[in-house]
């Protein structure tokens, strides 16, 4: 029984994965606050969930403040682009169910939008995870990041899914956007990551799989 309680047992790594989730959960909607700083801590919010909930590196604070101030300036102008493209498709998606549920002609588009928000809500996580883990300018994070995406579909369920479920599950109770957010991109950077190791030269393979930072790493496709 005391074994359970030790600080390297399977009960306090899930309770110590927990409490980062929602520190980090709790990190990210204070910094989104401002509204235009959510490309920033999208990105922050990415690069801790990778290090620390899932490497287990330590340094919460550390990893989400300095990937917010390193990628403010890039990752504002990928939030606009983002936001730009997210929030065309989700009035054509409101816009599109109400035709269907009064019969109207044009309803038959909702599912073929409906897609297209998925694609690019998936988009989205993938330019905060490019941004969070390797350098370019904005042309490139959103070029790369939509090319990797289409190249491997099957894990880009792997990202869709998590966040779709998270949003979901907010939707439902509210009060699980305190650990939603960390969780969410904990689980969604095994696919990511593992798409990104597919595309990376076998030096910077061997510093990541090292533990190596976001600026040693780069893709093959740069």
């Amino acid at each position: 029984m005391k074994g359970i309680f030790e600080y390297d047992s399977p009960l306090m790594g899930a309770m110590t994965t927990i409490g980062d989730c929602i520190c980090l959960s709790f990190l990210w909607i204070v910094f989104s606050l401002p509204v235009v700083t959510i490309g920033a801590s999208t990105t922050a919010l990415y690069a801790a969930a990778y290090h620390v909930v899932r490497r287990k590196d330590s340094g919460l604070w550390s990893c989400f403040w300095g990937a917010f101030k390193e990628n403010f300036r890039r990752s504002t102008f990928l939030w606009l682009v983002v936001f730009l493209v997210m929030a065309l498709l989700t009035v054509d998606v409101f816009v599109l169910r109400g035709i269907r549920a009064s019969g109207g002609a044009l309803g038959g588009f909702y599912t073929v939008i409906l897609v297209f928000w998925c694609v690019a809500l998936t988009w989205a996580v993938y330019v905060a995870a490019y941004a969070a883990r390797f350098n370019g300018s904005v042309k490139d994070v959103l070029k790369f990041a939509l090319m990797l995406m289409g190249l491997h579909p099957i894990k880009a369920l792997g990202v869709l899914i998590p966040v779709v479920g998270g949003l979901a599950l907010t939707m439902l109770v509210p009060f699980m956007a305190l650990i939603v957010p960390g969780a969410a991109f904990a689980v969604a950077s095994f696919s990511t990551e593992s798409v990104f190791r597919l595309h990376m030269r076998p030096e910077d393979l061997e510093r990541v799989q090292g533990g190596g930072s976001r600026e040693e790493n780069d893709t093959d496709d740069q």
